[in-house]
């Protein structure tokens, strides 16, 4: 650069294979912009710091570069190795009108991240074009969103009449709750067996196991805990039992049948993923209090005891499996506790990146 010559500003980032550079000067005439021996020459007409003059800068790079380069005042250089650099330039004293464009600038952590995201979404681009469009997508979906539409209208009616009844009649609505409420949740929990299903021959992405934890368990509680046991059925426990499933599910089923049109509600989805947290174990704990007001019930009545050859004895109580299901209960609340943390985490941070 000569003495008298006037430089511009000049913002840099970068990413693992290019450099970014943005001159800031409008209405650029007669560019010349180019990298020779790894050295980045600019000199141009237009409006700069300096107002209408003839700008020109000169940039020795850390490490090797490409000598091609895009011949705009937005300048972006190809770096002839994937590597993160400490410092733009070879000099270790910055140059006082070079300066970092924080409009792109991130740091080493955030860049192979969007490296990552960038390789993830060609690679899907390319098994997308690869594999044949699924004919039956439309009729899936459709399923699926009248599925989670008619769970939705059944828990909404659950949890509409329970806490009608709590308002107006108080505590007394403790004690008639199966009565009232249990043919709809019937039906709503053998209708749930579908969310064990549709992961097993793929019409959802979610594992097994964990809808087979959450469904077989509730199903065990309702049909074999309060269904079979007159004694049980009007306790107050079936009321909290009853009353948060339903506080779940009444945000958990609009979520699914909205993404199922490619639509999402912020405060749903938050919701969605948030109110399980204290719900969740609320609903497992109650549960396991149902277990344990059942387990004298079931030894004095004898019902469900399973009969043992006479030289062992003549039947085992089914109050010893309830024990043994009290233990794998709490184990089944860990797996699914992590499963559903793992979601939200991912969730939320998918949707930060997209923000960014």
């Amino acid at each position: 650069i000569t003495d008298c010559a006037l430089t511009p500003h000049v913002y840099w980032a970068q990413r693992h294979g290019e450099i970014y550079l943005r001159v800031e000067i409008s209405d650029g005439q007669s560019l010349s912009i180019g990298v020779e021996e790894n050295i980045l020459h600019f000199k141009g007409q237009g409006h700069g710091a300096k107002g209408e003059n003839e700008y020109e800068f000169s940039l020795e790079f850390l490490k090797p570069v490409k000598p091609e380069v895009t011949r705009q005042v937005n300048i972006t250089v190809k770096k002839q190795e994937h590597v993160w650099w400490n410092r733009l330039t070879k000099q270790e004293k910055k140059p006082l009108f070079l300066a970092p464009d924080f409009d792109r600038w991130l740091d080493e952590s955030d860049a192979e991240m969007e490296l990552r995201e960038k390789e993830e979404k060609i690679n899907k681009i390319n098994i997308e074009s690869r594999v044949r469009k699924d004919p039956f997508l439309g009729l899936k979906k459709g399923f699926l969103f009248m599925y989670n539409l008619v769970q939705f209208l059944g828990y909404s009616w659950i949890f509409v009449n329970m806490t009608v009844r709590l308002f107006i009649l108080g505590q007394d609505s403790f004690y008639d709750t199966f009565h009232t409420i249990a043919d709809v949740m019937y039906f709503c929990q053998m209708l749930a067996i579908m969310e064990v299903i549709n992961p097993a021959v793929g019409l959802v992405k979610t594992g097994v196991m964990p809808a087979f934890i959450q469904v077989m368990g509730r199903n065990f509680i309702l049909f074999v805990i309060f269904g079979t046991l007159e004694e049980m059925q009007n306790k107050p426990v079936v009321f909290f039992v009853f009353y948060l499933w339903s506080m779940i599910e009444i945000f958990r089923y609009p979520f699914y049948m909205l993404a199922c049109i490619d639509t999402e509600w912020k405060l749903l989805t938050w919701l969605r993923y948030t109110i399980w947290i204290p719900l969740y174990p609320l609903g497992v704990l109650s549960e396991a209090v149902a277990v344990i007001q059942s387990i004298p019930i079931f030894d004095e009545t004898k019902l469900l005891n399973i009969p043992l050859p006479k030289a062992i004895g003549t039947s085992l109580s089914f109050s010893y499996i309830l024990q043994l299901y009290l233990v794998i209960m709490f184990f089944g609340l860990f797996i699914n506790f992590r499963h559903l943390f793992k979601q939200r985490s991912r969730r939320f941070r998918t949707k930060k990146r997209k923000a960014n």
